[in-house]
């Protein structure tokens, strides 16, 4: 069996640039954006100039309103720049819809997922905060526990009690050294306060 098709290299689209241009093909578009990328790769205000073209001529060749958001989003994320020239092009965009009536483009969405990460940012921060303030009252507990403890050992059972300190020091679960500070007044026995955070 023998397959045989032609080969198109996308470059070669950029020799007749003028005829991708008066195309209606959504394909062109998208060979448009490829061949800009690439020659744009270290010039970001070319890039966002013909960033900008490509999107204004979505609105100039008649295309239905979901091949204009998909291509849209195709060449937004092809096309990449810095954020804040991103923003100074949504501004333009935003003036051209308005001057075209035209709200294909989703620059509401876009703006809306912008504040979105932007919030989410900031609750993982505020979230972070609050864990970082509850461990530190946790570990504030923890460490006035070891201490009410070390000197009840001491008290009860003297230089024998405070040999338990290296082990109980190594208990972080504040549930667990509450009810060793609490065995210390009821164990009669050392062996008997030792097996309280042995079970747990």
């Amino acid at each position: 069996m023998r397959f045989e098709f032609p080969a198109v290299k996308v470059l070669d689209y950029g020799e007749n640039w003028k005829a991708l241009e008066e195309s209606d093909n959504p394909f062109a578009t998208v060979v448009m954006a490829h061949l800009k990328t690439r020659e744009t790769r270290h010039d970001e205000e070319q890039r966002a100039k013909w960033k900008l073209y490509l999107m204004r001529r979505l609105y100039e060749r008649g295309y239905g309103r979901q091949d204009i958001i998909n291509l849209f989003r195709f060449i937004d994320w092809l096309m990449s720049l810095p954020k804040e020239v991103e923003k100074r092009i949504w501004r333009e965009m935003q003036e051209h819809e308005e001057a075209e009536r035209m709200t294909y483009i989703t620059s509401v969405e876009r703006i809306g997922i912008e504040k979105g990460i932007e919030k989410g940012i900031k609750q993982g921060i505020e979230q972070g905060i609050e864990k970082g303030i509850k461990k530190g009252r946790q570990q504030g507990i923890r460490e006035g526990l070891l201490d009410g403890i070390e000197l009840g050992l001491e008290l009860k059972f003297g230089s024998a009690g405070l040999r338990l300190l290296p082990e109980i020091g190594e208990i972080e679960d504040v549930d667990v050294l509450r009810q060793v500070h609490a065995g210390i007044r009821t164990s009669a026995e050392i062996e008997e306060l030792r097996l309280i955070y042995r079970r747990a």
